[in-house]
């Protein structure tokens, strides 16, 4: 059953997007608001050369990848860019390979979303995603301290795309705490079952997700040992941060929202600095 008109405005994040290339480099601004209006701003600068138009894609992909880390369920992306919102929206047809590619991978990030809109908005009522495309391009970024600022090594259609590569029903360190939480079944050895109900306070599992409580920071996702090392790699080489060491990159992914066991040694290993 569809959603009349203002139940499906219910709870929609709303995504401002810019793009800018000049001599001086290329960059993104993302400007993302939240349904009770909070907002996160990115200055989003690119490690590699880019057309006006490819860094309209980039700013776009940048920020639903954003929301897709959120668990956004209803966005509504703006952008001033005529060829972007054309091709998003069926109205125009991709002839080069590039803005095919891009729109292939925008189609594939749509399934993520409940609710997706892409509008084109003028540019007089994009301006603060505008600011921050120029400001990503500026020689002086580095020293803003206001702004978040991320690097953005290569093109996001030239990155492999990950899959799901573990099989669900592989065992692994989150196993035996949900098969206590969800279908109340202990191991046999009395000490292990003692010690997997005490550790299990601290953990709930809820529409088929393991979280763990933490005292400084919302609940905690819980990643099985590949998904750890992809959100390692996301946050280190994509969009959520520049490359720091082992330590605060941890920091980084709990912030984040998300946890396993061994986060800090897995960083220390990949020898991430």
């Amino acid at each position: 059953m569809e959603e009349n008109p203002s139940e499906s405005e219910k709870g929609m994040w709303k995504l401002s997007v810019d793009g800018s290339s000049c001599l001086t480099g290329s960059g993104a601004g993302l400007v993302l608001t939240s349904p009770d209006g909070w907002t996160l701003e990115y200055a989003l600068r690119f490690k590699f050369k880019a057309t006006n138009n490819e860094a309209e894609w980039e700013a776009l992909i940048a920020g639903l990848t954003i929301a897709k880390h959120l668990e956004v369920q209803r966005i509504e992306a703006s952008s001033d860019s005529q060829l972007v919102v054309g091709l998003a929206n069926g109205e125009y047809e991709a002839r080069e390979d590039l803005m095919v590619k891009y729109l292939a991978h925008l189609q594939g990030m749509k399934s993520a979303f409940k609710i997706f809109r892409v509008m084109k908005v003028p540019r007089a009522e994009n301006v603060r995603a505008d600011q921050l495309s120029k400001l990503a391009t500026a020689e002086e970024l580095e020293k803003n301290q206001t702004v978040l600022v991320d690097y953005l090594e290569r093109p996001k259609i030239s990155q492999a795309e990950v899959m799901d590569i573990d099989d669900p029903q592989e065992p692994n360190w989150m196993t035996p705490f949900v098969i206590w939480l969800r279908d109340g079944v202990l191991p046999e050895d009395p000490v292990e079952a003692r010690k997997l109900v005490y550790r299990a306070n601290r953990f709930q599992f809820r529409d088929g997700i393991l979280y763990k409580r933490s005292f400084s920071f919302p609940w905690l996702r819980c990643l099985n040992p590949s998904e750890a090392d992809y959100a390692l790699r996301e946050v280190h080489e994509g969009i959520c941060g520049n490359h720091t060491g082992g330590r605060t990159l941890s920091h980084k992914l709990l912030r984040q929202g998300y946890y396993w066991p061994t986060y800090a040694s897995l960083a220390v290993e990949q020898d991430w600095y």
